[in-house]
């Protein structure tokens, strides 16, 4: 038997407008779907304003824990967008203009008949040492150092850098998935639960309850990397819906028998 391979990754969103509410974040669902697909497991997110220390200590606590982090926002023209700052000083390399980033954004400024002020060359600005990430949509690259993929705000620019890194990294096991429609609330179902999850550690089972009308049911998904295993616990569960539906039948029937 093949053993499973898991890869992991965190996200590491960065913007003062995220925290105040100014801006609602597009940017982490898109990851952790894609991530998900390709076999990578998302298993932090953090969200941090536009400080440098705050950015460096997050920073330094995801890359040494996880095998990729991302991060979203800061990489602009703009006096505020210092995430490229804050990445180098947490790599401990200078952050200077890349002479190829200078280059790409300068002819694009060129063919779009603008200036290529000062502001628009800090987007060229990265750790010493960077790769760039393509950016296929506004020209200005995201960098990659060490772990580390550094990409913009915009959710257009963002999805199009997300795809040019994806093929380029280490993926894991792909996490599959049950879903077992469960019309009893968590109240009813969580010690059967347990007792199921205790008895199947491989895979990992989560209730999500829903409250439509006047009455609760919930969604039970059963996650694993092993459809045997996800298929044995999923039976399991579907049995526990039935012994509690069978159970309250003859509750319902005694009842209208008194």
């Amino acid at each position: 038997m093949s053993q499973d391979i898991v890869v992991t990754a965190a996200m590491l969103a960065i913007g003062d407008e995220l925290l105040s509410g100014r801006t609602k974040d597009k940017n982490i669902g898109h990851l952790a779907d894609l991530l998900t697909l390709s076999g990578i497991d998302l298993k932090e997110v953090r969200i941090v304003a536009d400080d440098e220390e705050a950015i460096v200590e997050a920073l330094n606590a995801l890359r040494g824990k996880y095998d990729y982090v991302f991060t979203s926002g800061g990489i602009g023209p703009t006096h505020d967008d210092i995430t490229a700052d804050a990445i180098s000083k947490a790599f401990g390399v200078p952050c200077e203009y890349d002479e190829a980033a200078m280059t790409l954004l300068a002819e694009m400024y060129r063919r779009r008949e603008m200036e290529f002020t000062e502001a628009r060359q800090r987007m060229a600005r990265m750790p010493r040492g960077a790769a760039h990430i393509a950016n296929p949509v506004s020209t200005a690259p995201g960098f990659i150092i060490g772990n580390v993929h550094v990409m913009a705000g915009v959710p257009q620019v963002f999805q199009a850098m997300v795809d040019n890194v994806l093929p380029t990294l280490r993926t894991g096991t792909p996490v599959l998935s049950l879903a077992i429609a469960c019309p009893y609330g968590e109240g009813e179902i969580g010690t059967p639960l347990t007792a199921i999850q205790k008895a199947h550690p491989e895979t990992s089972i989560g209730s999500y309850p829903r409250y439509i009308g006047q009455k609760f049911s919930t969604e039970i998904v059963v996650r694993g990397r092993s459809q045997a295993a996800i298929d044995a616990a999923g039976a399991e569960v579907q049995a526990m819906i039935d012994a509690i539906r069978q159970r309250k039948d003859i509750a319902e029937n005694h009842s209208a028998e008194a």
